[in-house]
């Protein structure tokens, strides 16, 4: 009887995983690219905008406004990262289910 170990399979895992890092590290950094992009035109649109208020109701309009859409960009941003991790999470589960069979 011989004990031989197979180190294919730890190999074949770590390989696997490391790809699902890299492709979700990928994903990340570009998710964080699109939110500061996002963000960065909210507040540019925000300053164009702010240039024409001519009276405190208006300042206040406005500012209710805008911390209300600032609200739900960062929700959507939130909700979007919070699928990546979700997804990313559900792939390496399931590499790793393959690997143990």
């Amino acid at each position: 009887m011989t004990n031989t170990l197979d180190f294919q399979k730890p190999v074949e895992a770590m390989k696997t995983l490391m790809a699902l890092q890299a492709a979700t590290l990928n994903k990340s950094v570009e998710l964080q690219k699109k939110s500061g992009e996002e963000l960065a035109s909210f507040f540019q649109s925000g300053v164009e905008k702010a240039k024409d208020l001519k009276s405190p109701e208006e300042v206040v309009k406005f500012n209710i406004e805008s911390n209300q859409a600032l609200f739900e960009l960062l929700k959507s941003q939130g909700e979007a990262f919070t699928a990546l991790a979700t997804e990313a999470g559900q792939n390496t589960m399931e590499e790793m289910q393959k690997l143990a069979k």
